[in-house]
């Protein structure tokens, strides 16, 4: 029996299940691959913005230092201006002070030659003050041999009007007491307390208005008040008080206060002249020991230098303080380079009534 032949087939169905199932396989492949790659090409253009972004803030930053540094370096600057302007102000003070030096060992022969003069010349004073000692005991006990009757009761070898039922005393405290010559005065205002009131300019001022305090007749009352860039009583807590003259114990205690001052700061004769206005009643005596014109209208001042004309219209502004009616006796201790304070000065004792002195070295 004959045996049919079976035909066979090329393609099947496992044959296209693998075709199927390997093109699914590269489709997938595909897939991931192109996810990677956007993910990479997402990343790179991510990475340049953070880059830009950190770029800008280390700019803002950058840029900030910049202006500090700006703002120090001009307060640089200024700060080195100051120091320069001093250094140079420090150098001329130096000079100045090598040159009086200089000037001082060329005297120095002349004045050790000179002191036997000078210690006869004190003895002829001290004989001198002993006999006007006696002519005031002598006016006092009413056995005086002249007097001077006129206006008020002035001192007949002065002038100066000391009486009054109430007298107001203003005393200058200010640097500028501490010697007659700039120099010596920015040296001494850098020294010690205790050498400030040793200065001789000062002690003579206190030995003035110890002299004035010794004029004041027993039923007056009094007032001393002392200022620099501001003014106060002498005794703490008498502001605005008149002090009675009594038995002089009070009188006493002012010049010891007076004693211990230190002269220091600038010169406010603005708000000295406004106390005149301010006590109440007013004085019918005002007695004012100063060595140069105002520095300073307010209690406080940033300025370092002042003209000369300056100073003057500062004196003009202080002046409309004063009342009418009311003398006042000025005692000037002259200062180098201030020509115009005598001038200003003499004019207002002549306009108020009262007297002028330029104190000499050896008053009183």
């Amino acid at each position: 029996m004959a045996y049919r032949r079976r035909q066979t087939e090329v393609f099947s169905l496992s044959f296209l299940d693998c075709m199927c199932c390997g093109f699914g396989a590269v489709i997938l492949l595909f897939m991931i691959i192109n996810s990677q790659i956007k993910n990479q090409v997402n990343l790179k253009q991510t990475q340049p913005e953070n880059k830009l972004h950190q770029l800008n803030v280390d700019l803002l930053e950058s840029r900030k230092r910049l202006v500090l540094a700006k703002n120090i370096f001009e307060d640089f600057q200024q700060e080195n201006a100051i120091i320069e302007e001093e250094m140079d102000q420090m150098i001329l003070l130096l000079m100045q002070l090598q040159k009086e030096l200089e000037e001082g060992n060329l005297d120095t022969l002349a004045k050790n030659k000179s002191i036997e003069k000078l210690k006869s010349d004190i003895e002829k004073l001290n004989e001198e003050r002993e006999r006007m000692l006696a002519v005031a005991l002598r006016a006092q006990s009413g056995g005086q041999i002249r007097s001077f009757t006129g206006e008020g009761d002035r001192q007949y070898l002065t002038g100066l009007k000391v009486g009054g039922e109430r007298i107001l005393i203003l005393v200058d405290v200010s640097a500028s007491m501490l010697d007659r010559k700039i120099i010596n005065i920015l040296r001494r205002r850098n020294m010690s307390d205790e050498l400030k009131l040793r200065s001789v300019k000062w002690r003579q001022a206190v030995s003035s208005v110890d002299w004035l305090g010794a004029q004041f007749p027993k039923e007056s009352k009094f007032q001393i008040y002392t200022f620099n860039n501001k003014t106060q009583s002498v005794i703490e807590g008498s502001d605005g008080d008149w002090i009675d003259v009594g038995d002089g114990a009070e009188l006493d205690d002012a010049i010891k206060a007076l004693r211990r001052t230190i002269p220091q700061n600038g010169t406010n004769l603005k708000d000295a002249f406004t106390i005149v206005n301010e006590l109440n009643p007013r004085p019918d005596n005002v007695i004012l020991l100063i060595d140069s014109l105002p520095t300073m209208n307010k209690s406080e001042t940033d300025r370092g230098m002042i003209t000369g004309q300056e100073r003057l219209n500062l004196y003009y502004e202080a002046e409309t303080e004063i009342p009418s009616g009311i003398p006042i006796n000025i005692l000037l201790y002259p200062m180098e380079g201030d020509y115009n304070a005598a001038i200003a000065y003499w004019l207002l004792a002549y306009r108020t009534g009262g007297s002028f002195m330029s104190i000499s070295k050896d008053w009183p």
